[in-house]
């Protein structure tokens, strides 16, 4: 079985670039996924943020859900629950407008360190769209562009901990979905796995790595590129031992972005080879909030159906 694509992104500085171009073309038309190194965000601080995320978790969050789960009678089920997930979570908004200030319990340190984490994670995403740019032959800048709507993009950090679950068999740590928004950049736990993608008909897990920052393509790759590449089912997997960490940041279109298949990259003799939709980005959010866990197929067609609404503006890249 081929193995889970790891990307040294350091190697694009040398000789080494073009088989590493490649390897990210493979893993955004293949998989779906792929896992950097040496990208560039500094160990120390991800082992600040990795630290500070578990100690919050232990003295804010632990005792709730443990209450959340007693309330519920989760530690007896019998069967499949498939309306909830085994994950205690908060959301941080960056852009384009912070919460952090809002959000109770935050010691401020941790509130710094987060900030500086996402800043970083930012610059980190756009090089990746750019990179993303390059290999699909659009003008650099042209994914960023149609993500930007009239404030920015949208960019927020759930962090999430799964705890260890007695019954792991009936109960996800996360259910199967595929993420609505651009890009997603995950920090995760190196010790306690359970993430998981779908691929070739079968689970396979991703790798928990020391360091490294695990890339996924949301919905909204797949309208632009007229599904070159696709946004792949994805679930995590709830361990009987271990809590596991996971801190992944969504780089989104801006809420009144318009999404389309990149013009380039829609056969030019065809009008019937564009087969993903036009909407604005807010539009499918409210429909995915109702459907996460449902194919993403019949959402692109509900979208489909709304089309003639929308006004549909060139994305300018001067």
């Amino acid at each position: 079985m081929e193995s889970f694509p790891v990307i040294d992104l350091s190697k694009l500085n040398g000789e080494e670039r073009k088989p590493t171009m490649e390897k990210i073309e493979d893993a955004c038309e293949n998989w779906g996924f792929f896992e950097l190194v040496n990208h560039g965000i500094s160990h120390d601080l991800l082992d600040t943020v990795e630290r500070r995320t578990k100690e919050h978790y232990r003295k804010c969050m632990e005792q709730r859900f443990k209450e959340m789960v007693a309330s519920k009678g989760l530690e007896a089920v019998q069967s499949e629950i498939s309306d909830l997930d085994w994950e205690s979570t908060f959301f941080l908004r960056h852009l384009p407008e912070s919460n952090m200030a809002e959000i109770p319990d935050l010691e401020e340190d941790y509130r710094k360190v987060m900030k500086e984490f996402a800043l970083e994670v930012e610059k980190l995403a756009e090089q990746l769209l750019d990179l993303l740019c390059e290999n699909l032959g659009l003008e650099k800048g042209y994914l960023k562009k149609a993500f930007y709507g009239s404030k920015g993009p949208n960019f927020g950090t759930k962090v999430s901990n799964y705890p260890p679950c007695p019954k792991p068999d009936l109960i996800k740590g996360l259910r199967a979905h595929t993420d609505a928004g651009g890009i997603i950049l995950l920090f995760q736990d190196d010790k306690v796995s359970g993430l998981q993608l779908f691929k070739d008909g079968q689970w396979i897990d991703v790798p928990p790595m020391k360091h490294s920052i695990v890339i996924n393509l949301g919905d909204q790759l797949e309208v632009i590129t007229n599904g070159k590449y696709k946004s792949v089912l994805h679930r995590v997997i709830a361990q009987t031992d271990g809590t596991r960490m996971s801190i992944a940041s969504f780089y989104n279109p801006g809420s009144d972005a318009v999404m389309y298949p990149a013009p380039a990259l829609v056969e030019k003799e065809a009008e019937e080879s564009q087969i993903y939709p036009k909407f604005v980005f807010e539009d499918y959010m409210k429909l995915y909030a109702g459907l996460k866990f449902q194919a993403k197929e019949p959402r692109f067609e509900a979208m489909k159906a709304m089309e003639s609404t929308v006004n549909m503006d060139p994305i300018a890249t001067a």
